[in-house]
């Protein structure tokens, strides 16, 4: 987190893999990158202990699976916050509590328990002499929206607004809590890829969407999401209630039909969001109210279901290695240029490069333009026999017999293409794209001995 008058940065650390550093690495592996608040979708003791000491502020949940029985008593409350709260608070630094996640779209159907766990739980905060300290919340998904287009139309689920929704706000209100909120452009982009542009998804300058019914004009996809939240709640009387985005993000690989998800894409939408929140206002409906933001997600988690963007969310590898490099606090943003252009594949230059597997650390100035393995065989191949041919690459080295024949594989020889295509356009913006078949990265690409020039 970086805290100003602008808004914050935290980091969700979901831990659905079976092959994550311990605890303790990754407490350290935050305090590397300076991120200070964490969201947590549990309260494993391991992780909690982890924390204590370590000035990092974390969320924790009580899960949907427990919601009936937080629901129905408050002993067990009690008994939840004394086993999983007070042993651990205030060495660990538990801010809030995120009573169940998504509730109205969790196929169990546990939305008629929400509201009541919710207050039983603050009532053993109360009773702990807590509750001052630790907010008590509930994420919600973006579909609890019945309308979000134009923002200022939002509005909530008719069948959710009086069992579920009004009680809801109501209760953060008195508590001086506040509407958690995931939000992906993500999913509106590839829904919507033939009218959302990806440079509105990806807070990049275009000529923005106005709004008819207020003529508030929105640069951003996200900010247009916020809105939509902002005014359902306005249109409930609740237009003093503070929201905090929960999770965002953006995945580096998909499978064939999740159109956009590169790293390039990644680090521009991760990268230009925090940006925006560091050094940024409110969005234009409530400009005063600075963006709270939590990404989604530290680390890929192998162990998740569904399509392959869902393993695709981190921005470190398990091995601690970044997935791409994007700054993560206002200091880091001092040491990069700007990234709001209208590149669609611009990556950011590394602020601060991870070093190679050797120890060694890569030049932050250099790119590499590189094959993306995922795109499939046709469209590698396609990109290669343009790069060669109409493009002007220099392909000699690739060449059977000559210096980078070796490994004699399509992605290690369009690699080589990419890099020498994208290096003899001088690095301009679009030139290591091949329709999503390439991306950058920010250290020498390793293809047996084959050396990639860094510049022609």
């Amino acid at each position: 987190m970086a805290q100003s008058d602008s808004g914050t940065i935290g980091i969700n650390y979901g831990r659905v893999a079976n092959n994550l550093p311990s605890p303790p690495q990754v407490v350290q592996l935050l305090k590397a990158q300076g991120l200070t608040k964490v969201k947590l979708y549990d309260t494993d003791s391991t992780v909690l202990t982890a924390f204590s000491g370590s000035g990092i502020s974390v969320t924790v949940a009580l899960p949907n699976e427990q919601l009936a029985s937080a629901a129905a008593s408050q002993s067990y409350t009690d008994n939840w916050v004394q086993t999983n709260i007070i042993p651990y608070y205030p060495k660990t630094l538990i801010d809030v509590i995120a009573v169940g996640n998504e509730v109205f779209v969790d196929p169990k159907n546990t939305t008629v328990y929400l509201v009541p766990a919710m207050k039983n739980v603050y009532a053993s905060l109360s009773k702990y002499n807590v509750a001052s300290n630790i907010k008590v919340c509930s994420p919600l998904a973006l579909s609890a929206l019945q309308s979000s287009y134009p923002s200022s139309s939002g509005s909530f689920k008719s069948d959710l607004i009086e069992p579920v929704i009004k009680p809801m706000l109501s209760f953060l209100k008195q508590t001086d809590s506040y509407l958690m909120v995931n939000a992906y452009p993500f999913f509106a982009y590839i829904a919507n890829t033939d009218t959302i542009s990806l440079d509105y998804a990806m807070f990049r300058d275009n000529k923005g969407v106005t709004d008819p019914n207020n003529g508030l004009v929105y640069k951003s996809l996200l900010e247009a999401q916020i809105d939509a939240v902002f005014a359902a709640m306005n249109a409930l009387g609740f237009n003093d209630l503070k929201m905090v985005v929960s999770e965002t993000g953006w995945p580096s690989n998909g499978d064939e039909n999740e159109v956009g998800a590169t790293p390039v894409n990644a680090a521009a939408y991760n990268g230009n969001l925090v940006r925006r929140v560091l050094t940024g206002s409110g969005t234009p409906l409530r400009p005063d109210q600075p963006l709270n933001v939590y990404l989604f997600a530290l680390f890929n988690e192998n162990q998740k279901t569904g399509p392959t963007s869902e393993r695709n969310y981190g921005l470190f590898y398990p091995n601690e290695k970044k997935v791409y490099d994007i700054p993560l606090t206002q200091e880091g943003l001092k040491n990069q240029p700007t990234m709001n252009n209208g590149s669609k594949n611009q990556v950011p230059a590394a602020a601060a490069p991870p070093p190679s597997g050797d120890g060694s650390v890569g030049n932050a100035a250099e790119t590499w333009c590189v094959a993306n393995g995922e795109a499939g065989e046709k469209k590698l191949q396609d990109a290669l026999d343009y790069a060669c041919g109409q493009g002007g690459a220099d392909c000699h080295p690739i060449q059977e017999g000559a210096t980078c024949y070796d490994p004699n594989t399509l992605e290690a020889h369009a690699s080589y293409a990419f890099n020498s295509y994208y290096q003899k356009n001088a690095r301009k913006s679009g030139t290591c794209d091949f329709g999503g078949a390439a991306y950058l990265v920010t250290q020498s690409p390793k293809f047996g001995n084959c050396e990639f020039p860094s510049r022609y």
